[in-house]
C-alpha cells in the first residue's frame, strides 16, 4: 500500500475473458463485493467503452444508502478495465457530508494471462483526490477486501 493507493493481485484459476465479461456487467458487482458496500446497480448497465457510465447503489454506516456514478477510464477487452466513481448527485449528500467534494478515486482491474488462469490485479487509486476532506477517508477498503473480491470474482468466472 502506498499513501495514495492499494494494489492486491492475485493468481487465479479463472480465464481472462471470463473474468472480464462479470466486471463489464456492473449489475453483477454486489455479488463479489468483498467490503459489503455495493447494493446494485440502477438499471441494466454493460461496460462496452471507456465514457461509459453506470450508477451503483451503495450502503454503509458512515452515510447509510447513497449512489455512485462510475465513469469507465479504462477499457482494453480481456485486460484491463476500470472506473472512476462520485458521489450521486454530487451534492447530494450535503446534510451528511457537509461541501466534501466525493469523487477522484478509481477502480481498476488489470488480467494478465498466466498459465491456466490469469494474474489479477486490482489498483484502488485515490491519487486524484482534490478535497482534503474526502481524502481523509480513504482507505475505505482493505487489502484484505480486495483480495476476498478478487477471489469472489474467480469463482465466479469458472
Amino acid at each position: 500500500m502506498s499513501d495514495d493507493s492499494v494494489t492486491v493481485t492475485r493468481t487465479v484459476d479463472a480465464k481472462p475473458d471470463r473474468i472480464f465479461a462479470i466486471l463489464a456487467e456492473p449489475g453483477r458487482h454486489h455479488e463479489f463485493d468483498g467490503a459489503g458496500m455495493l447494493q446494485g446497480v440502477d438499471g441494466n448497465a454493460t461496460v462496452s467503452g471507456v465514457g461509459d457510465q453506470f450508477v451503483m447503489n451503495m450502503r454503509q454506516d458512515a452515510l447509510g444508502d447513497y449512489q455512485m456514478l462510475n465513469t469507465v477510464t479504462a477499457y482494453e477487452q480481456d485486460r484491463e478495465i476500470g472506473w472512476a466513481p462520485q458521489l450521486h448527485p454530487l451534492d447530494g449528500y450535503t446534510d451528511k457530508l457537509g461541501d466534501v467534494t466525493a469523487k477522484g478515486h478509481t477502480w481498476t482491474w488489470r488480467l494478465e494471462p498466466s498459465g491456466n488462469g490469469t494474474e489479477v490485479t486490482q489498483v484502488y487509486d485515490w491519487s486524484g483526490v482534490e478535497d482534503d476532506q474526502f481524502r481523509g477517508f480513504f482507505p475505505m477498503v482493505t487489502e484484505e477486501q480486495m483480495a476476498q473480491t478478487i477471489d469472489k470474482v474467480a469463482d465466479a468466472a469458472q
